[in-house]
């Protein structure tokens, strides 16, 4: 049985970390403000703004920084200010029973899979992937994607319509959603905090990949049996996408779907989640009713 964190209230303390790659302390000014204005307070970690190479601190200053705020009871969920990499430097070395004993919403994506995927296998914790600190600036913490962690946070449940994509296959599904950043899932797979994906719907998008290489991943995830029996796939945007000298013949989207056209589940494309704007927050180890049509898409919470 997935334990699902409290749900917070007005005055709940949100903590902001940076586990893994380095960001400007200016550059989440305006998530701080934000977060305040929807009525939490905020605790920022000691790698917000700090600077080690390409990561926000050495391992052991990102691990201590993390399990802080993992451990401290008055923080109500950890927001990851950005993604990058490093997680997977740390995860196994992250001392997880004070949070087991009093579980808290973490939220962020990319890396952040790393993270998510770890506390749903070992532990049955949900968590959500979702916008992070850069997404408020130049005030899109207006628009209905970073509204969507905000609502999520207090606990309202999603209904997210899209449009038809000409590679859906239709059907419906009702269950547990996990997934994430696909170069990250195929990192972890034969590692402990692998997700089980079976009779599960699994959502997946990538950032500034080679074709092939999202091919090679796509391939990785089926030897490795991670796709033969989910009750569904969500593939997101795949952004910022790179071809080699030599072309390699297909978009990524037909190359997507080549992969997966075997199966028999519903699967859908482009959904809005990404490494862009459009980035709904999702919960993972949380019930989804999902439905592909041909009038479109509808994943709802329950």
């Amino acid at each position: 049985m997935t334990i699902t964190p409290p749900y917070l209230s007005k005055g709940d303390t949100i903590g902001v970390v940076c586990p893994a790659g380095f960001m400007p302390a200016e550059k989440a000014e305006t998530c701080l403000s934000v977060l305040q204005q929807w009525g939490y307070k905020v605790r920022v970690g000691k790698t917000l703004g700090s600077q080690y190479h390409y990561f926000s601190a050495t391992d052991e200053e990102r691990l201590n920084d993390l399990q802080e705020m993992l451990d401290d009871k008055s923080i109500d969920a950890i927001l990851c200010a950005r993604g990058g990499y490093g997680l997977g430097r740390i995860i196994d070395q992250l001392d997880f029973k004070k949070f087991r004993k009093k579980p808290k919403w973490i939220a962020g994506f990319s890396d952040i899979t790393v993270l998510h995927a770890h506390i749903y296998r070992r532990f049955d914790i949900a968590s959500i992937h979702s916008p992070m600190a850069a997404a408020f600036n130049d005030e899109e913490y207006k628009n209905e994607y970073v509204q969507s962690l905000q609502k999520a946070l207090a606990g309202k449940k999603a209904k997210y319509e899209i449009l038809p994509h000409q590679f859906n296959r239709p059907g419906k599904a009702t269950a547990k959603l996990v997934g994430g950043n696909l170069s990250l899932l195929a990192h972890l797979t034969g590692t402990p905090s692998e997700f089980k994906t079976v009779g599960k719907i699994l959502f997946l998008e990538d950032v500034g990949e080679y074709i092939y290489n999202v091919d090679r991943m796509l391939y990785q995830l089926k030897r490795s049996g991670k796709l033969d029996k989910l009750a569904g796939l969500i593939f997101g945007r795949f952004t910022e996408v790179k071809d080699t000298s030599i072309p390699y013949g297909k978009d990524v989207y037909e190359v997507i779907h080549d992969a997966v056209k075997e199966y028999k589940f519903p699967v859908c494309f482009q959904f809005p989640v990404s490494h862009e704007k459009e980035n709904y927050a999702l919960k993972i180890g949380v019930t989804y009713k999902f439905a592909v049509s041909e009038k479109g898409v509808t994943l709802k919470e329950l």
